[in-house]
This record gives C-alpha cells, structure tokens and sequence, in this order.
C-alpha cells in the first residue's frame, strides 16, 4: 500500500469522499476514533458489608454475664433464707404496755411538767433465737409534743423468755421550743383527758445458735393510749391490757434508713 492509500483510503478504492457527491471539492476524512466515555472516572467497586463491631460484642457478653451472676446471687439468697425460716422459725421480739399511769401533770403556757410510771413486757418467742438489748430510750408524747423521757436499761432476752420493764418517764418544767402548737395539748389538759403514745428506740444484736449477728437498731410505737390528768395526790391509771406495740427495724444502707 503506497503512501497515498494510507492517508485516503474511501478515496483510491471508490469510496465517495464527504462532499464529492455534491461536486464540492474532495475533503479526508480521519478515521473514527473510539473515545470510552469519562476515562478519567474512577471504576466503581462495590463497598464491602460492614463487619460486626467485637467492642459491642463483648459489651452484650459482658452484660449477659452479670445479669446471669446476679440472678444466682438472688437464687442462692432465697434459697439460704428459705432454708433459714425452715429452721428456726424467726419472729420479730414484741413488747406489750403492761400499765401505764401519771401521777402529775402540769401544764402552762411555755412549759409543761408530768411523771408517768411505764410497765413495758418484752416477749421473745422464737425457742433457738436470742436477743440482746441495748439501753433503750423512752418517750411519751401526745399529739406532736414530748411530754416525758425516760430510759430502761440493757438486758438480754433468752429463748422463750419474757421480762418486765419498769422506768419513770417524767419531764420537769420543760420549755416548749419556739412556735410550737401546745393548742391540742391545753384542749386535752381542760378536759382532763389526755391522749398519749409511747415511742422506745434501742439497738439489738441476736444470737442464732453460736453465731452473732451485728446490732439493729429498732424502734417500737405503741398507740392507742388515753389516760385521765389526776386532780390531786392520786395517780390516774390507764385502762389498757397489754397493749401490743409496733416493732419496726430501721435497717440503714449507706445513708438510707428504711
């Protein structure tokens, strides 16, 4: 092929050149050339399922595993407290208002004067449990305001075992502190009957075979009282018999008391 094809091919083999069909003048045509669309482009390939994150796996493992341990922890306290009960048959201490009476009461505008003669019964009823007493402290109020104080001393309460408790809870010219309401207290004093409570607080330890366990400190309400203010040398007498008291533990957990 001489040189002359190789520029003008369509031309030397018949081929009509663009423009020649029209008597224009002859014009080469270069041969087309393939141009790929956008070859610059990056090729696209497909990204990769993400993978699964091995920190949040183990967190989910980690989790699954305390909860497993704390639900055996709560098994395994139910069962030993299960097991507990089912031997010894625990029940709370109890103590009962064997009698109560006031041989003075005085009462002005600013301060209050009174002596109560508290008999209190102990009760422990459980047949392998023990309890030992601190002092405990003894109030008489009525309505909102303390009327007497008093305290019994330590003891010890053996198994299937009871005991009295005997203290004067008296107060003498108490001042009421600022903006206290002595209202309800002048309307029962004026009708010479007076409602009253008794409050105690002490600390308990008991003793479950030969194991101790650390001191509780528990406080014990008894309600429900009224009792006459005496006009003279005679004390008045409350007409109760053996009224049962609340029994209430105060269990603290850190600064929480319930």
């Amino acid at each position: 092929m001489t040189d002359r094809e190789r520029v003008y091919p369509s031309r030397l083999k018949g081929g009509a050149a663009p423009g020649a069909a029209n008597g224009g003048p002859s014009l080469a045509v270069p041969p087309n050339k393939a141009h790929p669309y956008n070859a610059a482009r990056p090729v696209y390939r497909p990204k990769a399922p993400p993978r699964r994150s091995h920190r949040r796996g183990c967190c989910c493992s980690c989790c699954l595993c305390t909860t497993l341990f704390i639900f055996i922890i709560l098994l395994l306290a139910a069962i030993a407290g299960a097991v507990f009960y089912a031997l010894y048959r625990p029940h709370r201490p109890s103590f009962n208002v064997a009698s109560l009476s006031l041989s003075e009461f005085n009462l002005t505008d600013t301060a209050v004067t009174s002596a109560f003669n508290v008999t209190i019964t102990a009760r422990n009823t459980n047949s392998e449990i023990a309890f030992f007493y601190d002092q405990i402290s003894v109030k008489i109020i009525s309505g909102e305001i303390g009327i007497g104080d008093g305290i019994f001393p330590g003891f010890t309460l053996s198994k299937k075992n009871a005991t009295n408790l005997r203290a004067i809870v008296s107060t003498a010219n108490y001042v009421f502190p600022d903006g206290t309401d002595i209202s309800p207290l002048k309307s029962s004093f004026n009708s010479r009957n007076l409602p009253v409570k008794i409050q105690m607080e002490t600390k308990v330890k008991t003793k479950i075979g030969k194991i101790e366990t650390t001191k509780l400190k528990i406080r014990v309400y008894c309600n429900g009282i009224n009792i006459g203010i005496p006009n003279g040398e005679t004390a008045s007498v409350a007409a109760i018999s053996n009224l049962k008291c609340k029994v209430d533990p105060r269990i603290k957990i850190f600064k929480w008391t319930i």
